[in-house]
């Protein structure tokens, strides 16, 4: 009998091991700074590791490419869905509708971070289904697939949610531009953005948005001087746990979470930052080379191009935030800022990379297996036997 789950040792030879090996040094030092700031927090990180890895593996191992036809359409419609029903049955927490409180468990769902998953599936889906002509996506297979895009992007920001909806955004293009679009619809585009970029400022932006911009350029917020504070006083070098006085009597902010950056400073120096932005670089340029050497499995592309976009996306704005050259939007630094719903995220797309590389090394072996048997006349063999 056919089974989906059905591998060999084939499978783990096709395996991009790379990706994982380059993920362990990030989570290695900020279960360090983690320990250091909070033990109790180090704790509840290990348990998101736990929960993280075992949602890699059941996304490692569903057969992605048999059930994308109908899987990604409902999957997108839902989170959709719920992303409208915020709207009407959100749950308000500090003045941001973001969230849906599930009755009887009292536990909350951000539907706004699962639709970046959604997205992701969505576009591959399109994508593999009509891929780009030589010349790129004309004018109306562009607007079809920019739906898929802007409408999640219109809810999220009216929660609103700025810095994930531009994240999405952000991401959604991305894919477009390296997959193939017509270069005068990105010309175009730009010119229209310049034009309207004045009238977004001044009737698109909530007041709080606009302060954070004015803040940015004029005078650094609270949160921003005493990241700087941080950085600036750990050097080359960096200091002592017990001398990193900025984290250890707690004037640096959520110094686990949206401002981990400044404590890495602060504690590893500028060495220890440069560190770990050269380990992002190098994860972002692994997964733009699995674009490119699968160029051809619009599956494949759009994941890898996706998941690059996002990890420079977050990494970009979360440290020119630190250092106060963007608003504060409040994006961790991805897989290496403590919490659990952002890293599990990063794990389904992670687990749903290596599935389709895998798989489809695989799906070529055992193909070239089979036409190698049955040109030398031998039997070839069934799953059962």
């Amino acid at each position: 009998m056919d089974s989906w789950f059905h591998f060999d040792k084939r499978f783990f030879k096709s395996f991009s091991y790379s990706l994982i090996l380059q993920l362990i040094p990030l989570f290695v030092i900020s279960s360090y700074l983690i320990y250091e700031i909070n033990i109790r927090l180090f704790h509840k990180q290990m348990v998101y590791y736990f929960i993280a890895f075992i949602v890699f593996m059941v996304a490692l191992f569903i057969p992605w490419r048999r059930i994308f036809w109908w899987f990604a359409p409902l999957f997108y419609l839902v989170n959709l869905g719920l992303l409208i029903a915020v709207e009407f049955v959100g749950k308000t927490i500090l003045g941001a509708k973001r969230w849906i409180e599930l009755p009887g468990i009292h536990i909350t769902i951000q539907p706004s971070e699962f639709i970046k998953v959604n997205v992701i599936m969505m576009l591959a889906y399109l994508i593999h289904r009509n891929p780009p002509p030589q010349q790129g996506y004309g004018i109306l297979q562009f607007i079809k697939l920019s739906l898929i895009i802007v409408i999640p992007f219109i809810v999220i920001a009216k929660e609103p949610d700025l810095g994930t909806a531009l994240v999405l955004l952000i991401t959604g293009y991305g894919i477009l531009f390296l997959v193939g679009v017509n270069w005068k619809i990105w010309l175009a585009i730009a010119i229209m953005a310049g034009a309207g970029a004045p009238l977004i400022y001044e009737y698109g932006l909530k007041p709080y948005q606009k302060k954070r911009i004015h803040d940015m350029i004029h005078k650094p917020s609270y949160q921003v001087r005493q990241a700087l504070i941080a950085i600036g006083s750990g050097g080359m070098e960096g200091k002592s746990k017990e001398d990193a006085t900025q984290t250890q009597l707690k004037f640096l902010p959520v110094s686990s979470t949206d401002f981990i950056f400044a404590y890495l400073g602060e504690r590893t120096g500028f060495k220890g930052m440069v560190t770990v932005i050269g380990l992002y670089i190098l994860l972002i340029f692994n997964l733009l080379f699995i674009s490119w050497r699968h160029k051809h499995d619009y599956l494949i592309k759009t994941f890898a191009t996706g998941l690059a976009f996002l990890f420079f996306v977050y990494m970009g704005v979360n440290i020119f935030m630190i250092i106060g050259l963007a608003p504060v939007v409040g994006l961790p630094l991805p897989m290496f800022s403590h919490g659990g719903t952002s890293f599990i995220i990063f794990a389904v797309i992670f687990g749903m990379l290596e599935n389709l590389i895998a798989f489809k090394e695989y799906n070529r072996y055992t193909s070239d297996a089979k036409l190698t048997m049955q040109t030398k006349g031998t039997p070839v063999p069934t799953r059962g036997s």
